[in-house]
């Protein structure tokens, strides 16, 4: 291997470890906005100890466990408010990832590039992750996660793109199992953090963990290089012909039947996944009392996630293999809802869903690369992102109403989703040792034709 090929490898490598802050800062609300114990002043107020919610109790019959700042639930008394409320600022978040995978996907295939839209969203994610932390309120909180949300949105994105791009087909699929396993050393990274931060503010954890991430952003900026490919293909092209493309694509996928189906259907597939793998780490408080154990279970079950999607992308076919998965996350959320279940089956419940999750998202992203033409497997692939997250997106409310009342809520519905949205592979055809397609006319079959 020359000295060239080291240093592009290194590169990327870095490049990569951009999804280790995107990780923490997804998942940080499981301890910032965890539901904080509480106690009764009097042992012998039966009123109190009988109650499962201090909603209904006097304010001087209870008290916080922990300090109040621990939690914003705490801080800004959100145990008794609205469901909306309390799940705004996780909500907030996943819609501004919605809207920003739109508009910044785009602008990295046409006018900036890779690379500049990766600084630029690394820089809003950690910028704004820093200001949350001088919050005054909930609305300035939610407001903050949203511009958190639309910068993070196309970190992961952009770095994957511009490191695998930066080297041959040897080191291509390796660099792609890097960033996965980068992700997974993000999320595993927060509940020490946050364990730390236990007794203290959970505006520190915030500051743990965007201070980092600022400092890693300079460093890319000067570091990274932008992708020889996209600087081929766009030196000759002007900016309105760059920003006619691309719409021209996503044109294609919607006016062509069969293309317009497989997209649905893979979409539909990645919004119930999506669900369910975001939402069973949000959920993991309600099993239990030990919440850094619970999540670093469920982030060290992704860690063989990489290896075993490997294999099932190297032996299995797409379907049987992405069918099964939904199904196993789905069952197994289900299990979590039932009642009189001992806590260690719960938990290995849902460690089992969550680790099918994450092997049910990572052959989802594969198997849309391969359905769609290179003319518009980008945009397609961006679609069925925006799915994964609008599944997530809908995650916090259900886990709120779980807490408030019952599990079926939350992993009620996180089963019936991931069983429900997975039977949509059946519709799909199988990819598998075929060839990848690079126009819509190789795709279109003889029957088919524009809407």
């Amino acid at each position: 291997m020359s000295q060239s090929s080291s240093a592009q490898i290194l590169q990327s490598l870095f490049v990569a470890f951009a999804w280790a802050f995107d990780a923490q800062q997804i998942f940080i609300t499981i301890f910032t906005e965890a539901d904080p114990a509480w106690h009764c002043l009097k042992s012998t107020d039966r009123t109190c100890t009988a109650a499962s919610s201090p909603c209904s109790l006097h304010p001087s019959s209870w008290v916080w466990t922990s300090p109040s700042d621990t939690s914003t639930i705490s801080e800004w008394d959100l145990n008794c408010s609205g469901k909306a409320l309390s799940s705004l600022p996780t909500s907030a978040f996943f819609m501004g990832c919605l809207i920003g995978g739109l508009m910044l996907s785009t602008l990295a295939d046409s006018v900036l590039g890779r690379k500049k839209v990766l600084v630029l969203s690394c820089l809003i994610m950690s910028v704004a992750g820093a200001l949350t932390a001088l919050s005054p309120n909930i609305w300035v909180y939610s407001v903050l996660r949203f511009v958190s949300g639309f910068g993070r949105s196309a970190v992961t994105t952009c770095s994957l793109v511009l490191c695998t791009e930066a080297v041959d087909d040897k080191w291509r699929h390796r660099l792609s199992m890097s960033a996965f396993l980068f992700f997974t050393l993000g999320f595993l990274s927060l509940p020490p953090l946050a364990y730390i931060c236990r007794r203290s503010s959970w505006r520190l954890l915030y500051l743990f963990t965007c201070i980092p991430a600022l400092c890693y952003t300079i460093l890319l900026n000067f570091i990274a290089k932008e992708s020889t490919r996209w600087l081929s293909v766009n030196e000759n092209t002007d900016k309105a012909k760059q920003f006619c493309q691309v719409f021209s694509s996503m044109k294609k996928l919607v006016t062509t039947r069969s293309t317009l189906w497989k997209l649905v259907s893979i979409m539909i597939v990645g919004y119930g996944t999506g669900m369910v793998y975001y939402g069973m780490p949000l959920s993991v408080g309600s099993l239990g009392p030990n919440l850094y154990l619970s999540v670093a279970y469920n982030a060290l079950s992704e860690l063989p996630t990489s290896l075993a999607s490997f294999f099932l992308v190297e032996k299995v076919n797409r379907r049987s293999s992405l069918v099964a998965l939904t199904i196993s996350s789905g069952i197994f959320s289900l299990f979590c809802s039932v009642k009189g279940m001992t806590r260690a089956i719960k938990l290995a419940a849902e460690v089992i869903a969550f680790f099918s999750a994450c092997m049910a998202l990572n052959v989802t992203l594969i198997y849309s690369t391969e359905l769609f033409p290179t003319c518009v497997r980008n945009s397609a692939l961006a679609l069925v992102r925006q799915a994964i997250l609008l599944g997530s997106s809908m995650a916090p409310f259900l886990v709120a109403e779980g807490r408030r009342t019952s599990r079926l809520w939350s992993f009620g519905i996180f089963g019936i989703a991931g069983c429900c949205c997975g039977l949509f592979v059946l519709f799909l055809p199988e990819t598998k040792g075929k060839t990848l397609t690079d126009n819509m006319d190789e795709e279109m079959p003889k029957e088919d034709s524009t809407i």
